[in-house]
């Protein structure tokens, strides 16, 4: 059992419940004599007791489930979606301002748009959103989610099977092959295709725009196909071509995603997509109230701002979480035990995506000291690509020097730490990307915890201190960890 499990029902007056024991498994072989089946619940047969799909593929409820909480499940997991994209736009929450402001780009500028960051910030989301508003205004989407092996032949003839032939110049609405269903890939010639190319069949288009939508863009292995990306950029820019592209992808900065940025800098605007901030964690709460029919006490709600760190993703997963334990003890509302037993599901999760070799140092760390110190220089790191630097260091510990003797002293030994110098000064880069937001939730928890006092908060919800780490030196961390 968690600690905070235990913590939380010690403060609550009540003794901690000993871990349930798993139902026995399926046994398939004659000797030993298998276990008895287990007792029926409630009444119910035990046929029926055991764990079944709430819904069915096609999202209706079983009919053979009579589970009053099943319905709130369902809702639920349509409004909070951690691990899929936002597709409807009713369920899109904050970065409206973004929003706004990718359009206009579009719209008033006739620029290339390149939306950049990373990984859970939100940017399929924003696409798909984006999407759904210029088909509104009639603009043609054609989405590309790109792979390793993509090439730009293979792209854009697919781009031009999606352009019906009735929008080419050449080619009157009531000609045979417009009647018929043609698209401009009827006519790409059979050899290579070439930015050049394509940009001439483009520049055929009337009476509508393109919007051609390219995600995923940093999977994309080959560099000849970004050189022809960045070159069709400018062959569309320099002839007022009715075709736009929105790249989207993992990057820390523009170069990193798209090569020669000097030659198209002024066709394109470029977008880092930023944090949430708290005004839109809580609206991305909110809408899933409305959507689920689940409410949120004010301080689960605090919590979950506190923990996501501006992060769509964590904010969606610890929401689904919580939920999902609220439904399970027969409430439709979110009390903050519930969201500190989604964050410690989330731990897990998190914990199982770290290799075994950064996990042996994270628990040195934990026992040092030092692990508080990482957490919140996580959470630097989260979005400037696994880096963070001394102002980073100075802003969360400004009062004395130990803080960066900590840093130095874990990154000189490779301690989940690399330390770089360059013309810009001194900066430090995780060497695992799924290290960050395992020690940012964890030092996250601790100082929403300990801000808590027993009997606090709005609702009066007992919340106790958390456990403070052990004052050891770094060098401790060091030592153990270099003979791990």
């Amino acid at each position: 059992m968690s600690w905070i499990n235990s913590l939380m029902a010690r403060s609550l007056g009540r003794k901690p419940k000993a871990a349930r024991n798993a139902q026995p498994g399926l046994v398939f072989t004659a000797a030993p004599p298998p276990k008895p089946a287990p007792r029926a619940t409630e009444g119910k047969p035990a046929a029926e007791a055991f764990p079944r799909f709430h819904s069915t593929a096609g999202d209706q409820l079983s009919p053979r489930l009579t589970d009053a909480t099943a319905a709130a499940r369902v809702k639920l997991r349509s409004a909070f979606t951690p691990s899929q994209p936002i597709t409807d736009r009713r369920l899109f929450a904050g970065r409206l301002d973004v929003l706004t402001t990718l359009i206009r780009s579009i719209e008033d500028q006739r620029v290339h748009v390149i939306m950049y960051g990373e990984r859970g910030i939100g940017k399929t989301s924003l696409v798909h959103v984006l999407t759904q508003a210029a088909q509104e205004a009639r603009y043609i989407v054609v989405y590309v989610s790109c792979g390793a092996a993509s090439t730009f032949d293979e792209i854009f003839r697919a781009v031009a099977e999606d352009v019906p032939l009735l929008f080419h110049s050449g080619f009157a609405p009531t000609t045979e092959q417009a009647e018929k269903g043609g698209s401009l890939a009827d006519l790409l010639p059979p050899t290579q295709l070439t930015p050049r190319l394509v940009a001439d069949l483009f520049a055929k288009l009337t009476g509508t725009r393109v919007l051609v939508v390219l995600d995923e863009f940093d999977v994309c292995e080959s560099p000849e196909f970004r050189r022809n990306i960045a070159e069709l950029i400018k062959n569309l820019s320099d002839r007022s071509i009715r075709t736009q592209l929105v790249i989207a992808g993992v990057a820390a900065d523009l170069t990193e995603l798209v090569e020669h940025i000097p030659s198209i800098r002024r066709n394109i605007f470029a977008l880092q997509v930023p944090k949430m901030s708290t005004a839109e964690v809580n609206h991305l709460v909110e809408n899933g109230e409305a959507h689920s029919g689940v409410t949120f006490d004010k301080v689960a709600t605090d919590f979950i701002v506190s923990v996501a760190n501006g992060s769509p993703y964590l904010a969606s997963l610890f929401s689904h979480h919580a939920g999902l334990v609220a439904i399970d003890k027969g409430r439709d509302r979110v009390m903050v035990e519930d969201v500190a037993v989604a964050v410690e599901q989330a731990l897990t999760e998190f914990r199982g995506r770290i290799s075994k070799q950064s996990l042996a140092q994270i628990d040195q760390a934990t026992k040092a000291g030092a692990r508080h110190i990482l957490g919140v220089m996580a959470g630097a790191a989260q979005f400037n690509n696994g880096r963070f630097d001394e102002r980073d260091v100075d802003a969360a510990h400004p009062n004395g020097p130990s803080a960066k003797a900590t840093i130095d002293e874990l990154a000189a030994n490779h301690i989940l730490l690399e330390r770089q110098d360059d013309e810009h000064g001194r900066s430090y880069v995780f060497f695992e990307e799924a290290v960050l937001p395992y020690l940012w939730i964890l030092a996250a928890q601790k100082r929403f915890l300990d801000e808590r006092k027993p009997g606090g908060g709005d609702d009066g919800a007992a919340v106790v201190k958390a456990a403070p780490e052990k004052p050891e030196a770094a060098s401790a961390v060091a030592g153990r960890a270099g003979r791990s």
